[in-house]
């Protein structure tokens, strides 16, 4: 029984994602979760480049020149 709380203690976050990735799959609500992701990421670049413009503007200059 020790040796099962260990086991559980060490891994039982693993089991318990692994789950809701099968579920995820199974009803296939990893579209929405990756849209979700999708619109975070968007608007956290977004609002970083809107606080950020003139830092923007030079790494877009350099990167062009680059090319």
């Amino acid at each position: 029984m020790e040796d099962f709380k260990k086991f559980m203690s060490e891994y039982g976050g693993m089991i318990i994602g692994i789950i809701v990735a099968i579920v995820l799959l199974c009803t296939q609500l990893y579209r929405l979760v990756i849209g979700i992701i999708l619109l975070a990421i968007c608007g956290y670049a977004g609002n970083y480049i809107q606080h950020n413009k003139s830092d923007v503007k030079e790494k877009l200059k350099k990167f062009i020149d680059k090319l």
